[in-house]
């Protein structure tokens, strides 16, 4: 079975400011609205659609780029004079993580959203094979 994300839904106080600022920042197409969305086209499979929110909680997303795309990105976000740290929490220390030979940073943007780029990732490192289990598909 092939699964993929589609697309996530991110709150946003402006979400025509937000749009623009990622989508500047990844170098990636946009549009101003799609009906009540703001959505940014992060690769032929994925959308963000950003949306007007009065409340709502933080996401982090992050996202895996070749070295060459970690190096444009950090070039516009340091053009931009975004601060940027090496740990999800912590002091903006304008400094690049280089654990596991990769390379990765944050940012917060204006509505408190934690965005990582990175080189390696460190989410499936050791992660087991996926592979059936059971009737029920579970995997391992």
């Amino acid at each position: 079975m092939a699964i993929r994300l589609d697309h996530i839904i991110v709150p946003s106080h402006d979400r025509v400011e937000a749009a623009r600022l990622l989508a500047g920042l990844l170098d990636v197409p946009w549009q101003k609205s799609q009906g009540s969305f703001t959505p940014v086209y992060v690769n032929e499979g994925l959308t963000l659609d950003f949306a007007e929110r009065q409340q709502f909680e933080s996401h982090h997303i992050c996202f895996h780029v070749t070295d060459a795309d970690f190096e444009a990105i950090f070039g516009r976000i340091k053009a931009a004079g975004i601060t940027y740290r090496s740990r999800p929490r912590g002091e903006n220390d304008m400094q690049i993580n280089t654990r596991l030979g990769g390379r990765n940073l944050y940012w917060e943007d204006p509505d408190g959203h934690l965005w990582e780029i990175l080189t390696v990732s460190y989410a499936r490192a050791d992660s087991p094979l996926l592979t059936p289990t059971s009737s029920e598909g579970a995997r391992t």
